[in-house]
């Protein structure tokens, strides 16, 4: 199949093409100018918010699946970049929808738990959505774009991905890594509870829908909840650094302009028991990256 995948230079589109490339035919579009992980003539640089343009490349490309892994995810940069946030989360999505009725193509959505309060978590599918924050308005938006749309889709929740992309822009796991091989003290929530997610099992697990011709919503993380000191408690331990340097505080202390949901989570039985996608809990997920990316 033809698959194109938008934000591809980000840490799951990258992983999402290195994957897909080995069984399909891979297209590439970010605003970057250049590729990372794709041929340049698989690449295209478009800014997806311009609708004129991103229809006549779906046109010219026709695709059939198109994966979503753009988004804007700056949750505290979304209270105050409003418009920027709507247009790269709502419009962008709009105009995927746009293109993918005149083609007829699937398309795959990446969305979050933050289109929940955090009150009552961990959250299945089919928990009502009752986001706190902008982004999670925001993402919420564009999952209600594609349920009143009338084309096919997916979308896969998910939250707190991890892992190694060519760019190197940091996640929270390899920031730890940074921080604490420099002998640098780190303060972390231990108020706030969800999975963790290895983003390799995740593009795996995308992977498995588009194969299974998967429609609807569904969550995929890591199996496990844990609040996110513990998660890096076990990080400093898999990695062999001190955990005296790190210190748990309250969200209320960091002071952050968006709210989190705190009580967060989903539930991946779906996803476990009747897809067969593989996803690790904690320790069996920081294992496998340390195995991939950090072993001699």
């Amino acid at each position: 199949m033809k698959v194109l995948i938008t934000g591809c230079n980000g840490l799951l589109g990258q992983k999402l093409c290195e994957l897909f490339m080995g069984s399909h035919s891979v297209y590439g579009i970010d605003v970057q100018e250049k590729a990372l992980v794709l041929p340049a003539e698989k690449y295209y640089s478009l800014d997806l918010t311009d609708r004129k343009r991103s229809l006549q490349l779906l046109l010219d490309l026709k695709p059939d699946y198109i994966i979503n892994a753009a988004a804007y995810t700056d949750v505290d940069g979304a209270e105050t970049e409003r418009e920027l946030c709507w247009k790269i989360n709502v419009e962008l999505v709009e105009n995927l929808i746009y293109a993918a009725r005149k083609i007829k193509a699937t398309i795959g959505h990446i969305s979050t738990d933050y289109i929940f309060d955090g009150k009552d978590g961990p959250y299945a599918e089919d928990a009502r959505p009752n986001p706190i924050g902008y982004y999670g308005r925001s993402k919420l938006a564009a999952e209600n774009a594609l349920l009143d749309s009338s084309v096919d889709f997916f979308i896969a929740r998910t939250m707190v991905l991890y892992g190694m992309s060519k760019n190197g822009k940091p996640n929270f796991v390899t920031w730890l890594i940074g921080q604490l091989a420099n002998q640098k003290p780190v303060r972390i929530v231990n108020d706030q509870y969800g999975n963790t997610t290895l983003v390799d099992e995740l593009a795996a697990g995308i992977l498995t829908l588009i194969e299974k011709e998967y429609l609807g919503i569904i969550n995929i993380a890591g199996r496990e909840i844990i609040n996110r000191y513990e998660f890096a408690t076990r990080v400093a331990d898999i990695f062999g650094f001190d955990n005296e340097l790190i210190t748990p505080i309250t969200t209320e202390e960091l002071n952050q302009p968006a709210p989190r949901p705190l009580n967060s989570g989903l539930i991946v039985d779906k996803a476990v028991k009747e897809l067969y996608i593989e996803l690790s809990d904690v320790v069996e997920g920081l294992n496998k990256f340390k195995l991939m990316y950090y072993s001699d």
